[in-house]
């Protein structure tokens, strides 16, 4: 865990996945979205309804994140699957970023004006894995959320960075590992 968040209470140690929402037309036309609801495109539905082709180990518990984004990708990917919206799993808000081109994105560590800094990001995220993973029982935890949720969860399980951003629609699968710093978890892409 990076040292910026040592003071978290660790996840708890036990495989999950996590899953970008398929792409929307803020993706498509290099948009900042944050918490502006944005639509997927046609693309984005076909990647979803693709995960629906993926052969599960184990029973699942599906949570996501209340945006419509993520609930339609997973009601495409799992249609016959109950899922349990969580707001913790939002993306980040981005302010008076929101709506703009891409590269106009301010730092990470930074605070938005009318936004959620990074810090704050990482305790929401933190408690809503960790209600998820502890509420998902005996089943494996799926959690279809964004890109800031996807990259803040990297710096709680022990990632040396936050990374690039995740691919839409491709599981990241984490499971509990043992690294130099303590308990960590390894992180594969589409591995079941």
């Amino acid at each position: 865990m990076s040292p910026l968040f040592s003071d978290l209470p660790r996840l708890p140690a036990r495989p999950f996945v996590l899953i970008r929402h398929g792409e929307t037309t803020a993706n498509r036309d290099q948009i900042i979205a944050g918490r502006l609801e944005v639509e997927l495109t046609e693309a984005g539905r076909d990647q979803a309804r693709a995960l629906a082709q993926l052969v599960w180990p184990q029973p699942l518990a599906l949570f996501t994140s209340p945006m419509h984004r993520a609930r339609e990708t997973a009601a495409l990917a799992f249609p016959a699957q109950p899922a349990t919206s969580h707001p913790g799993l939002k993306e980040r808000d981005w302010g008076i970023y929101e709506g703009r081109p891409l590269p106009d994105l301010p730092p990470r560590n930074a605070t938005p004006e009318g936004g959620e800094g990074w810090q704050e990001m990482i305790q929401r995220v933190h408690a809503a894995l960790t209600a998820c993973l502890i509420e998902a029982r005996s089943n494996l935890p799926v959690v279809i959320c964004h890109s800031g949720v996807i990259r803040a969860t990297r710096l709680l399980t022990g990632q040396p960075s936050v990374g690039s951003r995740a691919p839409n629609a491709r599981p990241l699968h984490y499971r509990p590992a043992h690294g130099p710093t303590g308990n960590t978890f390894e992180e594969t892409l589409n591995e079941l």
